[in-house]
């Protein structure tokens, strides 16, 4: 299936530059807005417009850290580590937990870690306050809280042996980065706010911790519309996995009005990204349409709503192994049980 895409991986150094330089652009004009605004509702309006474009910067640096973004590896580093800034997202860190884990064991319980379902017997064997928690984080209302908790806190910022037994010094100096920048960010704020006669901390609220608050509820509401379905499957046994064609079978194709997905640089083209990484962002479109023209009825296609939305955090709070199948906090089934 990926010499089916073979000739839409070709890359382009100057397309991918211009993307980057323009995403900047607007997110230093919107965080100039949450300054420069006089009313709040208009700077709250301007903070979370800019986490959405850290979102934007972040797809870009997602395709560099895949390698896809430009044909230069060292390149792809650097432009990479720059597009990972605004969102704090250390890029050596990233780089093994998504492209090694996720992307090498796609909703395979164990290893994939990312909105990876408990059992029932799992989410019991919890504490009152971490089920509470897992309540919280499946409700639909909070995959900002799970993100920036349990992926970027946890296994991204400084991350203790527990979640990261490795120890490597690109790791530390990744981390040491993305701190200067978010230093660097809060006390540009302070000086604006200082020059411009306004109190520090409404300034720092709506131009630092507004925009990186809706980036973590970007990424974690983008990650679990992906991967969490009643019609996609989580698996406990690895053979069982292989078998299954995990690159095709474990991702949702989501589809917005619009075009919309233009706006979010085509990572809602899903399927043909984790069949093949190498495919840039500014391709992913006539990749996916390639794959659901060769693979028909074999992709998961989902329009968009927000009805869809809340009603599969409903479905989708546990998984049971056993019969194959989303089931509710009490046990019951709430999708087709799947073959084994």
């Amino acid at each position: 299936m990926r010499r089916w895409l073979i000739p839409l991986a070709e890359r382009t150094t100057a397309y991918a530059i211009v993307l980057l330089g323009f995403d900047y652009l607007v997110l230093f004009s919107l965080l100039g807005g949450t300054v420069l605004a006089h009313s709040w509702p208009i700077k709250l309006l301007f903070g979370m417009i800019a986490g959405f474009w850290i979102g934007r910067l972040f797809i870009i640096g997602h395709d560099a850290c895949h390698q896809s973004l430009t044909p230069h590896r060292r390149l792809n580093k650097v432009l990479g580590r720059i597009a990972f800034l605004p969102s704090i997202t250390p890029y050596s860190l990233w780089d093994i937990g998504h492209n090694v884990v996720h992307h090498g064991y796609t909703n395979l319980k164990g290893f994939d870690f990312v909105w990876a379902p408990l059992t029932r017997e799992e989410f019991e064997a919890l504490s009152p306050g971490r089920r509470v928690l897992d309540r919280i984080y499946r409700s639909g209302w909070a995959p900002g809280l799970y993100y920036m908790f349990e992926i970027w806190w946890l296994r991204m910022f400084f991350p203790s042996k527990t979640y990261m037994g490795t120890r490597r010094p690109i790791f530390f100096w990744d981390n040491v980065l993305v701190s200067v920048y978010g230093l660097a960010w809060a006390a540009v704020l302070a000086w604006a706010a200082h020059a411009t006669g306004q109190a520090i901390a409404p300034v720092l609220v709506f131009g630092w911790a507004v925009p990186f608050f809706f980036w973590n509820s970007m990424i974690g509401f983008v990650v679990y519309v992906h991967h969490t379905h009643v019609k996609v499957n989580w698996y406990d046994d690895r053979i069982a996995w292989a078998r299954a064609q995990p690159f095709i079978s474990t991702t949702v194709h989501l589809t917005f009005p619009l075009r919309f997905g233009a706006v979010l640089h085509h990572i809602m083209e899903h399927t043909a990204h984790h069949l093949d990484m190498s495919i840039p962002l500014y391709r992913l479109k006539n990749a996916q349409k390639m794959l659901e023209d060769l693979l028909p009825q074999r992709i998961v296609i989902q329009p968009f709503s927000w009805r869809w939305y809340f009603e599969t955090a409903r479905n989708c709070k546990l998984y049971d192994f056993s019969r194959h199948c989303w089931t509710t906090y009490s046990g019951k089934a709430t999708s087709e049980p799947a073959a084994a």
